[in-house]
């Protein structure tokens, strides 16, 4: 004989188990203020014991909100990328909405516009584009209709609303860093063409050399990866006048510090390196790394603010916000050796 499967609970059943109305069921599982905090702990304690699950899909039909929130984003693999849509997903839960993400192989403008217009057909409330590169904020140029959107380091357009770190001034504490220890000038090695993040160091790095009239030597192009820091390293370690490098992240900066150690080069001995992003694993490089710390936890509360004012007022008012980095001092810089 076949047992008849058990009717799932529903908010009239809470109710009658708390002894409320349903409309105060409702509040409370809207976080509602207007409830006494023994109600509250009545209707609480009475959800617990019969399991309810409220019916999102039915939610969404009353209120035309879904509480889902798109993010598209690019090579997760990636510590920034990775780091932001963490924060992201934590600032989303802290508002009581569920993410859905969209990773991508390449930032293409179709891709870009593929992956909104499939979020848009889930029904999400709104999107955050973790957009790096500049082919991203292209695609940007034709969100649907209506449809809030927050974009990452993502454009210099009026009318798309951006969260983003200071590249500019992160670049800028670095190499105040290295001049302060007495250092002649300060060599980069920069990140890929066409992010807006090695665009806005490169320049920082740049703006700081010539603030200070010191010399600007040419770049060393990298690729975010080790790989790049340590044949940029190979190079840097064979040059007698070099005593400072800035990497444009912590990877490459890794990459430089096996270069310099293979070479027999002392750090900071003769040279001084300093990393962005200030990744776990920095502060356990030999030696420790001194670099510039992104907030990653405070781009993600921004970005999800930003979003859920436009939901709640209309994509209307479009906002710039801008974090500030901070620099952490460690003990792969030191003052330069005459």
């Amino acid at each position: 004989m076949t047992t008849p499967k058990r009717r799932l609970p529903v908010m009239a059943d809470v109710a009658k188990e708390a002894g409320v109305s349903h409309q105060t069921v409702s509040r409370v599982l809207n976080d509602h203020p207007n409830v006494r905090a023994d109600t509250r702990a009545r209707v609480e304690a009475a959800i617990s014991r019969l399991g309810y699950r409220r019916n999102l899909v039915a939610r969404a039909l009353v209120t035309k909100r879904s509480r889902t929130l798109g993010v598209v984003s690019f090579d997760t693999t990636l510590y920034g990328p990775a780091s932001t849509i963490y924060g992201i997903e934590q600032a989303a839960r802290t508002a009581g909405y569920f993410v859905s993400i969209v990773s991508l192989k390449s930032l293409d403008t179709n891709s870009v516009r593929d992956a909104i217009d499939y979020l848009a057909e889930q029904g999400v409330d709104g999107v955050v584009v973790v957009a790096p590169q500049r082919s991203a904020g292209r695609a940007l140029e034709n969100l649907p209709v209506g449809m809030p959107a927050v974009a990452v380091e993502g454009t210099h357009r009026a009318d798309v609303s951006v969260v983003c770190i200071d590249q500019m001034e992160g670049a800028r504490l670095a190499v105040r860093h290295l001049l302060d220890q007495g250092h002649e000038t300060v060599w980069h090695v920069s990140g890929p063409a066409d992010w807006l993040e090695t665009e806005g160091r490169l320049e920082g790095w740049r703006a700081a050399l010539i603030e200070a009239g010191r010399p600007v030597p040419e770049p060393l192009a990298g690729d975010w990866s080790p790989r790049a820091g340590y044949e940029a390293g190979m190079s840097l370690a064979a040059m007698d006048d070099v005593t400072a490098v800035f990497a444009a992240n912590d990877q490459m900066a890794l990459g430089v510090l096996r270069a310099l150690s293979e070479k027999g080069v002392p750090v900071p001995g003769r040279i001084s390196v300093v990393g962005f992003d200030d990744i776990p694993e920095s502060e356990f490089f030999s030696p420790p790394l001194t670099t510039v710390r992104q907030d990653f936890d405070v781009v993600g509360r921004h970005c999800i603010e930003v979003l859920l004012r436009q939901i709640d007022v209309g994509p209307t008012a479009y906002e710039r916000l801008v974090v500030r980095p901070s620099f952490v001092v460690r003990s792969s810089t030191a003052a330069v050796s005459r």
